[in-house]
Parts: C-alpha cells; structure tokens; sequence
C-alpha cells in the first residue's frame, strides 16, 4: 500500500497517519523528518540540504527525491509507504511519479483529508499545549474551562504556539490552498485521488480512509468527492 497524504493544517493527518501505520505496518515519511535525520548524520544528502537552509533557500528537489529513494530502500518499506509533506507542486509530482515507476512501486492512491477552512481555522487558533508534558486542548472544546493541563493541574499552564495565531495560520492555509488545489486536479486525472470528509470524529474518519483505500481504481471508495 503506497500512498500520498494530503491535508491542510489541522485536517488530523498526524492521527491518522498514526492509525495507518499501526493498522498496515507502513511507514510514515515525512519529509520534514528526513530532512532532520539528513542534516543531523551528516549525509552528503544532508550536507547539501543544510547548505542551502543556511542560505535561506529552498532545498532542491533532487535532494528531496534522494532522501525518499534512500528511506524507500529501507526494510520497513518494502510492503508500502506513506509519504506526508511531498510533492507539493506539479513539477515534484511528476518527478516523484517517474522515480517510483524506476523503483518499480507506483503510487496506489493519494488521499486527500478534506476539511472547510472555517473548521480548520477554528481548530488551529484554539489549540493549546500543556507547557510541561505536551498533551493538546482545544479552547473551543471546553469554552470557559480551559486554564489548566487536567493531567498536570494548576501548576502547569496551557499555551499557544506562534505559529497557531490567527495571522499565522490565516497565510499557513492560504498557501496551502495556493499549493494543493493543482495537485488535486492532477491526482484526480489520473484516477488515484481519494477524497475523505475529515470532519468527524477520528474513528469515524479512520474508516472512511479504509474504504477510500480499498476502492478500485477510479473510485471514491465512499468518500465525498
């Protein structure tokens, strides 16, 4: 099962990407993380992604595409994958396309989390984070109640990550939008894109992405399109 996961901020692909790895025993790759991983062992991968983030430029994607084809290559892969944070343009699509055929695993689907962006905004700017263990609230869950980490108590405070402001998020998802509307049209042509209302509860979302998973080629295994 090969897979790429598209979602906005917000839509729950970190949860659910979690289930399909604990239900299929596939790999989640995010690129962010290889990124990470390269740069810290100090691969020739990772020596030139730092090179180019220590100029503030993008890293390439040749680079990028090198690092997938390397953890692709590991054992754990070797039945499927989940590829989270890539392509997010036609041009990294199309590359991604063309390798995969050369590693002889092509792509099975591409799921889509689909969620209104008044939802997304709402779930973003209302997150809150326990300053001491880490566990995640949301404001709008429990209007009014919210001050304290209920694992921690009193003594440890719920805050709010710079990048869940509301001016933050407002341009997070504009560019976004910006980036993944192309790359839905392309998906959707060549009958691999799969749509999945994630305005749900996780359970419930979880089983719609089994169905969209599961349906033929062509489909939309259930879910909204």
């Amino acid at each position: 099962m090969r897979i790429v996961l598209l979602g906005a901020p917000g839509s729950g692909k970190g949860t659910q990407s979690g289930l399909l790895v604990k239900t299929y025993g596939i790999p989640h790759i995010s690129t962010g993380d290889l990124l990470r991983e390269a740069v810290s062992k100090r691969t020739d991968l990772g020596l030139r992604a730092k090179s180019a983030m220590d100029a503030g430029k993008l890293v390439d994607d040749a680079t990028v595409l090198g690092m997938i084809r390397e953890r692709l290559s590991r054992p754990d892969a070797v039945n499927g994958f989940i590829l989270d944070g890539f392509p997010r343009n036609i041009a990294q699509a199309e590359a991604l396309e063309k390798m995969l055929e050369e590693l002889g695993t092509p792509l099975d689907t591409v799921l889509l989390l689909n969620l209104d962006f008044g939802v997304l905004f709402k779930r973003l700017t209302g997150r809150r984070i326990c300053e001491t263990c880490g566990r995640v609230f949301n404001v709008y869950a429990a209007p009014g109640t919210l001050l304290h980490c209920d694992h921690c108590g009193d003594r440890a405070r719920l805050i709010q990550r710079p990048d869940d402001k509301e001016e933050v998020i407002a341009k997070r998802l504009e560019v976004y939008e910006a980036q993944t509307k192309p790359l839905i049209k392309y998906y959707k042509t060549v009958g691999l894109l799969r749509i999945v209302d994630a305005d749900a509860d996780m359970d419930t979302v979880f089983a719609n992405i089994r169905r969209a998973v599961q349906a033929p080629a062509g489909g939309s295994g259930g879910a909204a399109e």
